[in-house]
């Protein structure tokens, strides 16, 4: 104890410092890393709303200090599949509504390893045709109908409602074209319908408007749909709403939402990000909903994120409002990881020394105490030599404890001292003897 004392920087305040920085880099980097510096999120084709919605999320996190990547794919289907996979290629997706719990039409799609951070949008489930009217799905037969491709949520949602209406593949010809491929091949008459599931705002609805002839189907019974797809809701689209002469009565159209999901995974700060993020990109209003009405957890499709729930009642974390991202990451880690370490280290290196000494001084105290015993003793009348000898014994097994101990530099001037009592007891006990 008197050596481990004595080297005190070196065997107990540098092993300290070591072991609170190992620690704390564990902390760091195991429980709880840094987010990442870039992110990926997976849309669609470049003419839909999707993309726009990722074009301007990555403007407001490139102002945070955070990438991220957009990449196209085929639709709702193909941005799942990215989220799901083991080495997920995309860390955010934009997903038609349908595709989880509300999407009971939809079977086999395995809805683990994602997570729901909000609704940010409402999706109109768009029926065009040119030149004919159209209010029951029974009108499609014979029709070539323009549906999307393999893995897009039209693709998806246009089967379903066929299904549902009885009408066969062979009943009309099918196409993949979506998007504005579909509105030029509306144009040229290679098709005669189709249908899309846009936001207002995208590209493809626009040129769409613009094709001569132009109809909107507002078909009947859509109560019906909807009770047989939770996912649908009926919304009223007023009459002109979209130019002077679409549509040219109030017509009810079937709706889903567009929601933001996450892998199962992404790290909670990015998280709150997100929807930090999705608040400022969908807090205004739009055809179908006012303002302030998303992002909202209404109708989710998949298990939503605690972060999203707390982020969404309670706003951002007090350091994430009051400073730039990253550097409240870092201000919270340092708060929480290496404050509280700094001040455990710095008082074990203060207390683990000083019980040292108080243990090394209780033991010259100890000495000294054992020595005044035998001084009490010595007062005693008439001692005989046998005594006089047992107390020279123990003087002198105090003595070489004493020449054993690793005296410390603090307790010096104590023990030599003591060695000094000793002494001039032993010359007592002689003089004693010598009587």
């Amino acid at each position: 104890m008197a050596k481990l004392y004595q080297r005190k920087w070196l065997l107990i305040r540098l092993p300290l410092v070591l072991a609170a920085v190992a620690v704390a880099t564990w902390l760091w980097v195991c429980v709880w890393p840094m987010p990442p510096t870039r992110l990926s999120i997976s849309t669609a084709q470049t003419d839909g709303a999707y993309y726009l919605h990722a074009q301007r999320y990555a403007e407001k996190f490139a102002q945070r200090g955070v990438t991220l990547e957009i990449l196209n794919s085929a639709g709702s289907e193909e941005n799942l599949r990215r989220l799901r996979e083991p080495e997920a290629p995309a860390d955010l997706a934009l997903i038609q509504g349908g595709f989880g719990y509300l999407g009971a039409s939809f079977e086999g799609i395995d809805r683990s390893r994602v997570q729901t951070l909000a609704n940010v949008d409402v999706e109109p489930v768009w029926l065009f045709s040119r030149n004919r009217e159209i209010d029951s799905l029974n009108q499609l037969q014979g029709l070539r109908l323009a549906i999307g491709p393999e893995g897009s949520g039209h693709r998806k949602v246009a089967l379903k409602l066929l299904e549902q209406a009885r009408i066969g593949d062979t009943q009309l010809s099918l196409s993949p074209l979506t998007g504005n491929a579909a509105v030029q091949a509306m144009r040229q008459g290679a098709i005669d319908a189709v249908l899309m599931v846009i936001a207002p705002e995208s590209a493809a609805l626009q040129n769409m408007l613009s094709v001569p002839g132009i109809q909107i189907a507002n078909l009947k019974k859509s109560a019906a749909i909807t009770e047989r797809n939770p996912y649908l809701e009926s919304r009223l689209l007023a009459m002109g709403t979209l130019d002077t002469r679409l549509p040219p009565r109030d017509s009810t159209l079937l709706t889903t939402s567009t929601s933001l999901v996450a892998r199962d995974g992404l790290h909670p700060a990015l998280q709150r990000l997100a929807i930090a993020v999705a608040m400022e990109v969908h807090a205004a209003g739009g055809l179908f909903h006012r303002a302030g009405d998303f992002p909202s957890l209404r109708r989710v499709d998949f298990p939503t994120s605690p972060q999203t729930r707390d982020t969404l009642a309670h706003g951002l974390p007090w350091l994430e409002r009051v400073l730039p991202f990253w550097w409240a990451q870092l201000a919270g880690r340092i708060l929480l990881i290496c404050l509280p370490l700094v001040l455990l280290a710095a008082c074990l290196m203060r207390l683990i020394p000083a019980y040292l000494r108080w243990m090394l001084e209780s033991r010259v105290n100890r000495w000294y105490g054992e020595l005044k015993f035998i001084e009490n003793d010595l007062s005693q009348p008439e001692l005989t030599g046998l005594e006089l000898g047992k107390f020279l014994q123990r003087l002198n097994s105090i003595d070489q404890a004493l020449l054993a101990f690793a005296t410390p530099k603090d307790l010096i001037a104590r023990c030599y001292m003591l060695h000094q009592h000793i002494e001039f007891v032993r010359q007592r006990l002689y003089r004693m003897r010598g009587r």
